[in-house]
């Protein structure tokens, strides 16, 4: 009977201070981009975004703007097969949108300083 009250107590512990490290990140928005594909939207994101003519070009034709462009950077997903992430000087990236956006697709080349939109794709 010890061990399962002890048992019980753990886990009433361990529930509580989930709650609390719930609320208490939450309030600080704290994000956690540990996996290959957030952590290269987040450094694209960062990054000072400029757009190629091409791009600009499909923006206009296609009814694009760079609400829908952020969208993908932020809920995108990377396809590293078709990408070249250790090119250098820049590193270029296909980003293909999720949801209501998955027919655009973009192509990023990502520089120290800058991540420019090369391409947009529209399927």
């Amino acid at each position: 009977m010890q061990l399962l009250k002890r048992i019980g107590y753990f886990l009433i512990g361990v529930s509580i201070s989930s709650i609390g490290v719930y609320f208490f990140w939450q309030k600080k928005k704290a994000t956690f981009d540990y996996g290959m594909d957030a952590r290269t939207l987040k450094t694209i994101r960062i990054k000072k975004r400029l757009f190629s003519d091409d791009a600009k070009q499909v923006m206009l034709n296609s009814y694009i703007d760079s609400i829908k462009i952020s969208t993908i950077l932020l809920n995108g997903d990377v396809d590293f097969g078709k990408s070249k992430p250790r090119q250098k000087p820049c590193a270029e990236y296909y980003i293909t949108g999720s949801r209501e956006l998955e027919y655009v697709s973009l192509y990023i080349s990502r520089c120290d300083s800058t991540a420019t939109i090369e391409k947009i794709i529209i399927d």
